[in-house]
């Protein structure tokens, strides 16, 4: 299984989100630090669940990095997010 579907798989367990995007932007950093040759070191999050409604922004990130759990984090070198509560 691939990082990204990894990724996917976690974040649907634990938020059952509407929406949720995982892209790996790892080719655009080419020549970065952190890059790793075949990809899968920096993705880019988009996520809506309910779960997220009364939560602030560090909590949103705090419940992302617990529900992807340390051996994901520690595997990957950058993950921008974009955090929404439930689409209505």
């Amino acid at each position: 299984m691939s990082v990204t579907e990894e990724i996917q798989a976690k974040l649907q367990a634990a938020f059952q989100p509407d929406v949720l995007i995982v892209e790996d932007e790892s080719e655009s950093h080419r020549g970065h630090a952190g890059f790793q040759e075949g990809g899968e070191s920096h993705f880019k999050l988009t996520i809506s669940a309910a779960a997220f409604d009364d939560l602030s922004r560090i909590q949103r990130h705090r419940a992302i990095h617990t529900a992807l759990g340390p051996d994901i984090i520690n595997r990957i070198h950058a993950l921008a997010m974009k955090i929404d509560g439930s689409v209505s």
